[in-house]
């Protein structure tokens, strides 16, 4: 049931079927109040969604998706121009979802994969209406779910619920995000919005896979961490188990140990951050330690505000 923290825990096994459909309906209550007055609008203040209808040139600015340049105003003037589109009436929103056992892990009272079924609702919100679908890729290193794209309140959480039920790989599997991204692009969909959502922990073996989408989707990532992702905590000698091999390691957190991992982590996040810019698309850093609806209300008007600031200039 919902916590301090605003949203409920979806612990594995723990909840009965009654209990878990329970548990979302509190969660969309939750996203609804907190969401509607405070972020007004259609789908284009989330991310600008791929458009079928062209719009007005305006000069290109630093950041732009190159895809959309306009060659014959820009071969006119003699200025670069990108040409603006016109977001479709109905999106199709495609979510590929990290579910390895790395996500079932939460230093406090709620889980990676709490935050990641969260952050789904939160964009099922923001995207939801107007006939808009919603599908998801739901990856855990040994199986791939496919929730295929439709409209509707009950589609969205039989989609929410598959998030935070599927099961966790057999031990020793680890997470393969390519093989979702993957499983995303082909067969080849309709344009529209495809919303990656994982910690990113491990090898970017996904990064060629990633930017074929963004050649094809408008893209979002959103990463769910916890704060041991970041840094170990002064603790002296301790056990560190690995979620998806299950290895352990016994190291001493010395003050060198700790400024090496927390160094090689923030490089790590860096450069997933990165490869998301890479492909044209931003990340949504969401904690387990934090409150997740500020964060999402601050990076949608960020968003908002950098729109607006391009179209004004």
């Amino acid at each position: 049931m919902p916590g301090a923290s605003g949203y409920p825990s979806f612990h594995e096994g723990t909840l009965n079927d009654p209990q878990l459909t329970a548990a979302l309906k509190s969660l969309e209550l939750t996203v609804r109040r907190k969401l509607d007055g405070v972020l007004q609008g259609e789908h284009l203040g989330l991310i600008p969604g791929p458009g079928s209808e062209p719009g007005e040139a305006r000069p290109y600015q630093p950041g732009d998706d190159i895809r959309r340049m306009e060659w014959s105003v820009t071969a006119r003037t003699s200025t670069p121009h990108v040409r603006q589109m016109i977001a479709d009436r109905e999106l199709e929103t495609w979510f590929v979802v990290d579910a390895s056992a790395s996500l079932d892990f939460g230093s406090g009272d709620r889980t990676k994969r709490d935050l990641a079924v969260a952050a789904c609702a939160a964009i099922v919100h923001l995207t939801a209406g107007g006939g808009n679908r919603h599908g998801a890729v739901i990856v855990t290193g040994d199986d791939i779910v496919r929730i295929p794209a439709r409209a509707g309140r009950a589609h969205d959480r039989e989609l929410l619920k598959a998030v935070a039920t599927t099961e966790r790989s057999a031990p020793g599997v680890r997470g393969d995000l390519d093989a979702g991204l993957e499983a995303l692009r082909r067969p080849l969909r309709r344009r529209g919005l495809a919303v990656v959502v994982s910690d990113f922990l491990g090898p970017l073996d996904w990064t060629r896979s990633l930017r074929a989408i963004g050649a094809h989707h408008e893209l979002l990532g959103v990463e769910v961490l916890d704060p041991r992702d970041m840094e170990i905590p002064d603790v002296g000698q301790l056990t560190l188990r690995d979620a998806e091999t299950g290895e352990l390691l016994d190291v001493d957190a010395t003050p060198q140990l700790r400024a090496d991992f927390a160094a090689a982590a923030s490089a790590h996040r860096a450069e997933v951050h990165r490869a998301f810019r890479g492909s044209g698309g931003p990340v949504m850093s969401l904690r387990t330690d934090r409150d997740w609806i500020s964060d999402t209300v601050r990076f949608v008007g960020e968003r908002r505000r950098g729109m607006a600031a391009g179209v004004a200039r």
